[in-house]
């Protein structure tokens, strides 16, 4: 389980907890997921993995089951729940009780420092709403794959092999004046 949390004292948009339940291969009719204002309840099995999980967790403070949104993936249970108490500060904690459970984790892809998170890029929950409404795939900003990696700076096995090649580099800011003024097969001294 995965959360991370913003807070904010004017805009219940702004006020949530991002929690995630990474469950792999467990259809939604293999599901049950019962949102509480102090918690929730967890289960499903995977036919595939041949696995079950069950989870209950109690909540620090309350939130507000109607407010908040599920998305249910292939891997996991994306949820977007709501506070309830608008508030500037952090919840110190996911759950009421102070012992550690070893399966509770810090979303760092989503974590915002408290300080730091009116500067923080809004996240596009477009597809979230309703169980099942995963579509998937999706716009990538504009990034184009073939260019990225591109060997920049890995050998081919084609470049040649003399130790003179970086005569043919261009003149570093400053000393192109310098390469102007020597004569062609003078070499500058090295600093």
């Amino acid at each position: 389980v995965l959360w991370a949390q913003r807070s904010s004292k004017d805009d219940a948009e702004k006020n949530f907890i991002y929690l995630t339940i990474s469950v792999p291969d467990v259809p939604a009719s293999n599901l049950k997921l019962d949102l509480k204002p102090t918690g929730l309840t967890f289960s499903g099995h995977s036919d595939t993995l041949k696995r079950s999980y069950s989870l209950e967790l109690e909540f620090y403070a309350e939130i507000d089951p109607a407010a908040s949104k599920v998305n249910h993936t292939a891997r996991d249970v994306e949820m977007k729940l709501r506070k309830k108490e608008l508030s500037e500060a952090y919840w110190p904690r996911l759950l009421k009780g102070t012992q550690r459970s070893h399966f509770l984790k810090t979303d760092f892809d989503k974590w915002v420092d408290e300080d730091e998170q009116h500067e923080a890029a809004e996240e596009d929950f477009s597809n979230f709403g309703g169980m099942g409404k995963f579509t998937g795939g999706g716009d990538l900003g504009g990034i184009d794959f073939s260019k990225l990696g591109g060997g920049a700076g890995m050998p081919t096995g084609e470049e040649e092999d003399d130790e003179d090649s970086d005569d043919d580099m261009p003149a570093l800011e400053g000393e192109e004046e310098e390469a102007d003024e020597k004569p062609a097969g003078e070499k500058k001294a090295e600093a």
